[in-house]
């Protein structure tokens, strides 16, 4: 068999370095820019959607947040139904830095894909997609503290 998760894993790492590296001059570090991309595109999210969706754990979701509020990105603000929920909004700082890491994603996108054909990159979107699928059942399983079987 393939080791495709070791390739997938290899560009996955690749494309974050660059990406720290390029958003040092933003002040953003160790993949903040994934939080704020998603907190840009889905203002008013809660925390534990977004760990979900970015595929980390709370504690360290909540410790990017933090961060992130911090340094002035985003900020919490109140339910208007449950003053207990805080959803999550960009600042006008985060919301000056989401198109530059548009932008590097867009080129990145491009940078990958060079040499492929539309349909090719379509049906390796959705083979990507299958295989996320497939890994987030164990995913959902071990992070509730069971055990895979292999």
């Amino acid at each position: 068999m393939k080791e495709i998760l070791r390739e997938i894993g290899m560009i996955a790492r690749a494309l974050d370095s660059i990406s720290n590296i390029e958003f040092k001059e933003h002040d953003l570090t160790k993949g903040q820019y994934l939080y704020l991309v998603r907190i840009c595109e889905n203002p008013g999210i809660i925390q534990e959607k977004l760990a979900e969706m970015i595929k980390v754990d709370r504690t360290t979701a909540a410790r990017a947040i933090k961060k992130l509020e911090m340094k002035g990105f985003i900020e919490r603000k109140d339910d208007e139904q449950n003053k207990k929920i805080k959803k999550l909004f960009p600042t006008q700082t985060g919301k000056k830095v989401f198109p530059f890491i548009k932008r590097e994603n867009d080129y990145s996108n491009s940078v990958a894909l060079k040499g492929f054909s539309e349909r090719e990159a379509e049906t390796m979107f959705n083979l990507l997609q299958r295989v996320r699928k497939n890994i987030e059942k164990d995913w959902e399983s071990v992070k509730k503290g069971n055990k895979r079987k292999y």
